[in-house]
Order: C-alpha cells, then structure tokens, then sequence
C-alpha cells in the first residue's frame, strides 16, 4: 500500500464524468506525476485530494485515513501541503515575514505579525525561518517585498512556506506554470534537492514534460477522468496510447 490510496473515485458535475474509476496508489518518499489532456480531470481530482471536493463513490486515503470531508486546517494537520498554480504567499510582506507565518502558525496556531516580543521562543522560530530561507538560497532577500519578485522566486518562497510545515506530502499543482525556462529548471533542481534531503512524498500535476521527466519516478496518465495508462517515464514516453490521448494518433 502507498502512503496515498485513492480507490474507485468516481466525480459527477450534471451530466459530465469527471472522475470515473479512479485508482492511484502513490508509494510512499516517491515522487509521482498525473498527467493528461486538458479536460482529463487532474484538476478535479486535486481537488478531491485537498477535501475542496467530496467525490460521489470512492475513498481516499493518507496514511490509513481518510481525506474526505475534512477542513483544509484538518487535511494540513494530518501531513498535506499544497502548492498552487499562482503563487500564494503575502504580497505586502517581506520574504522573511512570509516564512514566519507557517513557522508560528506550526507550533502554536497563531501568529501576530505586529505583537511578536523579543522572547526566546520567538528568536528560536526567526532562526529556524532565516535558516529555512539560506536552504533556499534566498537569504540575501530576506527583507524583499514578495510583490515585487520574479515568479519563479515567489513559487520558491511558497515551496519553502510549505516545507515549513513539515509535511508528508507535497502536493504541487503544475508549480512552473508561467515561468521562464532559467525559473523551470531552477524549480527542478529545488524539487530535486528536497526530495533528496528529506522524507516526503511528492504528486505533481503539471503540463510540462520536461519536468515530468525530470523528477516523476511514476506517472499517471488520465484521459476523459479514468486512469489511462500508468507506469515509469521511460516506458509512458512514446506510449501509443498516451500518444492518442494528446495528439489523436493511433499506433
């Protein structure tokens, strides 16, 4: 069993099958990337990871529990992080109070941008989020304001605010969309850093074959919402039936 099991998940939106017979199984400290065609479901089925949708059959489950019906506070607690297409990080904050707030919000479930006092609990966390910004590489822009960074920094701030949190998944939805080439590859050599440095699990869902390629070790191909074809990237290139599904070729 992997760390994430989703079993017969079927989604319906009127009369359009969303997800139909769904089933995944993500290995546990693996990274894993569902693909397909636009229309093909990844969307609702991210949704239907982070409890932002309740499928209409089905279980999924993290680590033995399940994620169906939770909070989005609850399904963090429980080890998920999510990446968004857009950066979501605080535009009017600098760098580094942006990498606070999941630190305080960790271990106390608070923060108060403006009361914080000159304690040694709150030395320890500036610490560990100026810590945090050197493992990204982004010490020297401590006191930016994210508003006024590249996209590709402020998709690395967001990744680094996640691993703040210290979760067991990651789950990162297309995390290069937008970006330049030089920020593409800067966001693998991240993604391949950390998940050589720690023990997470990452899905990806993303267009981009170039980092599908680069860092799944497992990819999930969805076509009309059911799983098409499954299998390690040397073997989905050049599948015949993946070829089908995104350029109506036939073998």
């Amino acid at each position: 069993m992997g760390i994430l099991e989703i079993k017969d998940v079927n989604k319906r939106f009127g009369g359009l099958q969303a997800l139909g017979n769904v089933n995944l199984s993500v290995a546990e400290n693996s990274c894993h990337a569902i693909i397909g065609p636009n229309g093909a479901g990844k969307s609702t089925l991210l949704n239907v990871l982070i409890g932002k949708l309740i499928p209409d059959t089905g279980s999924v489950m993290f680590d033995g529990q399940s994620v169906l019906g939770r909070k989005p506070y609850e399904i963090n607690q429980m080890g998920i992080s999510r990446v968004f297409q857009t950066p979501e990080i605080f535009g009017d904050l600098t760098v580094l109070e942006n990498m606070l707030i999941p630190i305080f919000a960790s271990r106390d479930g608070s923060f108060r941008m403006h009361a914080v006092e000159n304690t040694a609990s709150e030395k320890e966390v500036i610490e560990e989020a100026e810590h945090m910004l050197e493992e990204l590489g982004m010490a020297d822009k401590r006191h930016f304001h994210s508003a006024s960074m590249s996209r590709g920094d402020k998709r690395r701030l967001e990744i680094g605010m996640c691993l703040a949190q210290k979760p067991r998944l990651l789950l990162l939805d297309e995390p290069t969309a937008g970006m330049a080439r030089a920020d593409t590859n800067n966001t693998i050599d991240l993604l391949k850093q950390i998940k050589e440095e720690r023990d997470i699990t990452i899905a990806i869902i993303e267009h981009d074959m170039h980092v599908v390629f680069s860092l799944a070790e497992r990819i999930t191909v969805l076509a009309q919402g059911s799983p098409l074809v499954e299998d390690t990237p040397e073997k989905i290139k050049g599948h015949p039936k993946v070829r089908e599904a995104y350029l109506g070729e036939t073998a």
